[in-house]
This record gives C-alpha cells, sequence and structure tokens, in this order.
C-alpha cells in the first residue's frame, strides 16, 4: 500500500473528478478480503454504504487491516484511512490522530456529506481494536 503522503501528493495535484477516481483506484489495491470475514463484529457502522474492517495482528506487533465495501468509492476512502495506520504497531495506531493525517485531503469538500459520514466511524473501528491489542 502507497504511502498516506505518497497518495496525497498524487491527490493534491488533481482536480475534483480525478480524485474522485483516485479514490475509487485506490480501493482496488486494497488486499482481497474473504467474505467469511465480512461478518456483523466486521461492519463499520453509520456507514452509507457497507465497510467491513478486519485487523490482522502480525508476530512484531503491526497491525494489517483487511477492508472491504459494496461501494468503490466508499472501498477507496476505506483504503485512505488504511494508508494512514497500516502495518504499524498498535500501540502507534491507537495514540495516532488519524483525522488529522486526512485532513490535508479534505474530503467532506471533496465529497458528498454522505460519502463521508462512516469516516469518524472507520477511525473508530481501527483505533479501538489497535488500543485492545496494543492492551494485550
Amino acid at each position: 500500500m502507497r504511502s498516506l503522503d505518497d497518495i496525497f501528493e498524487e491527490y493534491d495535484f488533481l482536480d475534483g473528478d480525478d480524485r474522485y477516481r483516485l479514490l475509487i483506484d485506490l480501493g482496488r489495491t486494497l488486499d482481497p478480503m474473504p467474505d467469511a470475514l465480512k461478518t456483523d463484529a466486521t461492519l463499520v457502522r453509520g456507514c452509507s454504504a457497507s465497510v467491513w474492517v478486519y485487523p490482522v495482528p502480525r508476530d512484531d506487533g503491526a497491525l494489517h487491516f483487511l477492508a472491504d465495501s459494496n461501494a468503490a468509492i466508499t472501498k477507496g476512502i476505506v483504503a485512505l484511512v488504511l494508508a494512514a495506520v497500516q502495518d504499524k504497531p498498535a500501540a502507534d495506531v491507537a495514540a495516532m490522530d488519524v483525522a488529522a493525517a486526512l485532513a490535508p485531503f479534505d474530503l467532506t469538500r471533496q465529497l458528498s456529506s454522505n460519502r463521508t459520514q462512516g469516516v469518524p466511524n472507520m477511525i473508530a473501528l481501527v483505533q479501538d481494536t489497535a488500543r485492545r491489542l496494543a492492551a494485550g
């Protein structure tokens, strides 16, 4: 997965429609999430589309997340959220200000409120998981 800085460098250069396409393309780069992991327990509440996020703790203490959505743009948004936290130690993810890391993208200005309403819930699920795993 590309770094958030790398994604923003390209995103900042683009106009509205191309930014939209970039997010959709970003969603296509997510690791496949098996259907068996798409359960009520991994479902992110409050999203306009269905979004699932599943943590995979690694032996080195880092977290790798699998995610999917039934809407292409929403899948891109979750990919953007994951770009901020992917493969980082659980304690770092738990302490991180993910919203601040995503602020330069100004998603609320680029996308409808319907598309971005679930972002805080995606962040909360990722960080709650990280806190629980960091605590042992």
